[in-house]
């Protein structure tokens, strides 16, 4: 991410926990994710008390705390949406984090253009005749979830190392 990205995101993150209600920062901060085309707001809701219920009942108690803190917040997060669109030039997207499940309510699905060659395609072909997929483009989408859920660790590197060949950047010959 390069120095002028990080600190709208810096920015976008700062406003966002100045301006959420109270009683939604609870237990703790949201997570605020921006790329070049959203913002992704994730709010952690307290989790429910376990009870003396099975594991499908918890789930269903989960499902419906998700569904009444959407409800609940439309309104308010419509308007806030409104204003951070108008101020940062992106799209947001929300959603909630609770009992160790991450749901989000509206986020956009972007277009990315690609050139694949035949290998590459069959592999796509063969989630979607597989049933894994719908189409190239949702098989394409669950390869880049995979790699992203696989590979986390060594893409926190990569993103590490670009940071740093930035940092060098900047002090080298030639900067202001």
């Amino acid at each position: 991410m390069s120095k002028n990205s990080e600190s709208v995101a810096s920015a976008v993150r700062a406003w966002f926990t100045g301006r959420l209600p109270q009683d939604w920062t609870t237990p703790g901060e949201p997570e605020v994710v921006v790329d070049r085309e959203e913002i992704t707001v994730l709010v952690t809701l307290p989790d429910p008390e376990p009870g003396d219920r099975s594991e499908a009942e918890q789930a269903e108690v989960v499902a419906g705390r998700v569904q009444r803190w959407r409800e609940d917040t439309r309104e308010q997060r419509i308007g806030i949406a409104r204003e951070a669109e108008h101020r940062f030039g992106r799209k947001v997207a929300w959603g909630v984090r609770v009992a160790g499940r991450t749901e989000l309510f509206t986020h956009l699905a972007v277009p990315v253009m690609t050139r694949l060659r035949q290998p590459e395609r069959q592999v796509l072909d063969t989630l979607v005749e597989a049933g894994v997929a719908r189409s190239r483009a949702h098989a394409l989408a669950w390869c880049v979830r995979l790699v992203g859920q696989n590979t986390e660790e060594w893409l926190g590197d990569l993103r590490a190392a670009m940071e740093r060949v930035e940092e060098v950047r900047r002090q080298g010959p030639g900067a202001a």
